[in-house]
């Protein structure tokens, strides 16, 4: 029996979450590829390997490398200012923000949620407009603060008026990565056609922390939802364990995927490396106090967290190498890729947890993977 599907049946048993779809390869060779738990414990459907989640933060992974094609072609600079693409932002101490600076944290739009309603938080041209008229809370560049929604609307924005057409940031992310990769089952925002094998967004875990549980599953809903035309580019993706799987593989191999390449190598490694150097990621300063967590920096790249050094907290697992990068969305969903060790896990969760302990449910599951797995 495998350690990592006990493990996975004990937490589902024991109703630390709800259910998990779980994928590891090594060399492009699938080793682990189970589906365990709920869909709905609440209404006894069990999950399936094409259920379709909230993949919650991987949108920023996929959102990111949609505006590094851009660089790739020469459109754009990653030290490009924010304000060239889209003039309106550079206000209120937001002028010498770049596209680099949005990708990975640092510029100086803080953890701060769109000044926005609820309703009208997946309307991407309501969101822009909100925060291009918000005050920078950081001098960009000099801080790293994690940006739950308002730099990959900028992000999404930019990439939309370097297009030049009529297409919504949804229509160009499929023409450009998701289609390219065989990411027939991802969207940003639901489709009709996919609605039916959507999971049952259920908070799993009452525990008090970063995000409310239950405006958390609200947030989940609306997304889950094909009325909606929910359209958050830093959080509004589903997909499933596979799709994320293609992502994750076109990354191990460089930007590139059964003969389809939408990013070159070097961007790959360069998107990958740390870019946030010694600086903390101020997002986790109520960790620091509700968790004991030590001061670790924030090991951020350019839409992807990397594993990082020594005994810190990581979704990523202790015994990946620090070169190890990835992508997790809040309480559920988690990918990384390990290049010295040419290996992907991909771990899609129902039942959202409270994100330390979300946190520490990866971190567990990809050290089990790891030392089950790599020879």
């Amino acid at each position: 029996m495998s350690r990592l599907k006990q493990a996975i049946e004990r937490d589902v048993e024991t109703e630390l979450y709800d259910g998990a779809v779980t994928m590891v390869a090594i060399g492009g060779e699938m080793l682990f590829n189970e589906t365990i738990g709920y869909a709905d414990r609440p209404g006894g459907t069990a999950l399936e390997e094409n259920s379709v989640f909230p993949v919650f933060s991987i949108s920023k992974s996929i959102t990111c490398m949609t505006m590094l094609q851009r660089v790739e072609r020469g459109e754009v600079r990653l030290n490009t200012p924010v304000a060239d693409l889209i003039p309106e932002f550079g206000v209120k101490g937001k002028q010498r923000a770049t596209i680099g600076q949005l990708m990975s944290h640092m510029a100086g739009l803080g953890s701060s949620f769109p000044p926005v309603a609820a309703e009208d938080q997946g309307n991407l041209d309501i969101v822009v407009e909100a925060v291009c008229a918000t005050a920078a809370q950081a001098v960009p560049g000099e801080e790293t603060s994690y940006a739950p929604i308002m730099a990959h609307a900028i992000i999404a924005e930019g990439v939309r008026r370097l297009d030049g057409s009529n297409l919504s940031f949804r229509d160009i992310v499929t023409r450009d990565l998701l289609e390219p990769l065989g990411m027939m089952d991802t969207c940003l925002g639901m489709r009709a056609d996919l609605a039916a094998r959507g999971i049952v967004p259920r908070c799993a875990d009452d525990s008090p922390g970063l995000f409310d549980g239950e405006a958390l599953v609200a947030v989940a809903n609306d997304i889950m939802n094909p009325a909606l035309d929910y359209e958050m580019p830093a959080a509004g993706f589903v997909s499933t364990a596979g799709d994320i799987f293609n992502l994750a593989e076109s990354l191990r191999r460089g930007g590139e995927l059964n003969g389809t390449r939408v990013l070159s190598p070097a961007t790959v490694d360069f998107a990958a490396q740390n870019h946030t150097g010694e600086m903390r990621n101020n997002l986790w300063s109520f960790a620091r106090e509700m968790k004991g967590w030590p001061s670790f920096p924030a090991n951020l790249g350019l839409g992807f967290f990397r594993r990082g050094e020594g005994m810190i907290p990581t979704w990523i697992g202790h015994l990946a190498s620090n070169k190890a990068y990835g992508g997790m969305g809040a309480g559920s969903t988690n990918f990384w890729i390990d290049p010295e060790k040419d290996m992907v896990m991909v771990c899609l969760t129902s039942g959202l947890l409270e994100e330390t302990n979300s946190q520490a449910r990866f971190q567990r599951l990809s050290d089990v993977a790891m030392a089950e797995f790599y020879r």
